[in-house]
């Protein structure tokens, strides 16, 4: 709060989701993975080949959170709903785990 308090431009609490970039040898193991992904809840996953035939499978969460907290400087909202939003993105990473 003291630094949010301090700042002097806009400020935005960001949680980030979950991500895991793996390399397949083959596009078969990237697909039976993203199933995998998809079925364990991770709806943002998916599959990419490059130039040069390299697989990629990209596990991704769904759980992100971004809310502005001030604006020039200004608070915008209560230090209750701080605590609420870092007791949000504590849950959310708990599901990430």
């Amino acid at each position: 709060m003291t630094a949010l308090e301090k700042a002097t431009g806009d400020v935005v609490f960001k949680f980030e989701p979950f991500v895991l970039h793996v390399l397949c040898q083959e596009l078969q193991d990237a697909q039976l993975l993203h199933s995998v992904a998809v079925d364990s809840g991770f709806r943002n996953s998916g599959i990419t080949v490059g130039r040069g035939g390299k697989i990629t499978m990209a596990v991704r969460s769904t759980h992100c959170l971004e809310v502005p907290l001030s604006h020039k400087g200004r608070l915008m909202v209560s230090e209750e709903y701080i605590e609420f939003l870092v007791h949000v993105a504590n849950q959310k990473m708990e599901e990430n785990i």
